[in-house]
């Protein structure tokens, strides 16, 4: 007896190509935990060097995959499960294994805590995005123009893109000499309190073609060409994750200093008029 052939149903092949997209930047970043793992010896520096690569990977896929839902509209709760997931492997615990093997091993103590609390702090990261991304009925919502937290791929992009850059400058540069350990233990702390600290960052996602983004983009294309000009190409990626961090902080001491303001004009309002 023969069966009718099922027909392909389209939208559920187009569900896995997101999918199949969040799982490469699996991939890079489980290789590039290998690597740094097993990184010794006279070519440690090109084993951090290829690492670090397959991070920037991880990044291009982990970028990409929520712009392909959207296009597809396959956006689901499953897909927001599996790019947190993910990020965690990505962008948490592979840029902790590299830059503690890069760098701060010579504190094992203070540099494991570090390198532990950048991964624990990227989980929490994650774990409280996920609760405020989801609607009513456990779907992903509409991402809005500010982000609570400065986003797990963004704190990895500083470590990586120092791996990199340390990496391009050859002997003219040595980040991971032990003069600068402790500078290494504190920024990797400092980008785990940003990761968890209720400091809103900027999501880009409501830019509109006018003169204000116009001049964003205008000041990054330009401060870029400058920076790599005046170092190397690789500081690019460094000044514009650095400059993303900057806009979200005085953006937060500003909206700050307005509350302080406002309630400070609050009770002169109130006072009744003097005879």
């Amino acid at each position: 007896m023969a069966y009718p052939a099922r027909k392909l149903d389209l939208r559920k092949t187009l569900f896995l190509l997101p999918n199949m997209i969040t799982l490469s930047s699996v991939f890079c970043g489980f290789d590039s935990i290998r690597i740094s793992a097993g990184a010794a010896g006279p070519f440690a520096d090109d084993d951090f060097y290829r690492a670090s690569l397959l991070l920037v990977f991880a990044l291009f896929f982990d970028t990409l995959d929520g712009r392909v839902a959207r296009l597809t509209k396959t956006q689901s709760a499953f897909g927001l499960q599996i790019d947190s997931l993910a990020d965690v492997i990505s962008f948490g615990v592979a840029p902790a294994i590299l830059v503690f093997k890069w760098s701060l091993y010579q504190r094992p103590l203070e540099g494991l805590v570090a390198s532990f609390v950048f991964t624990a702090a990227g989980a929490v990261r994650l774990a409280r995005f996920n609760v405020l991304s989801m609607g009513e009925k456990g779907a992903p919502s509409k991402p809005g123009k500010y982000i609570v937290g400065l986003p797990v791929p963004g704190a990895a992009g500083i470590l990586i893109s120092l791996v990199l850059a340390n990496h391009a400058m050859g002997d003219g540069l040595r980040l991971t000499g032990p003069k600068y350990v402790w500078a290494m233990i504190a920024l990797t702390i400092f980008l785990s309190f940003l990761m968890v600290s209720t400091i809103r960052f900027r999501s880009f996602k409501d830019l509109k073609l006018n003169a204000r983004t116009f001049a964003l983009v205008a000041f990054a294309v330009g401060s870029s060409a400058l920076v790599s000009l005046q170092t190397r190409p690789a500081f690019v990626l460094v000044w514009l994750l650095s400059c993303y961090v900057v806009i979200g902080l005085l953006e937060t001491a500003l909206s700050l200093s307005r509350r302080a303001a406002r309630r400070g004009e609050g009770p002169r309002r109130s006072l009744p008029p003097t005879a």
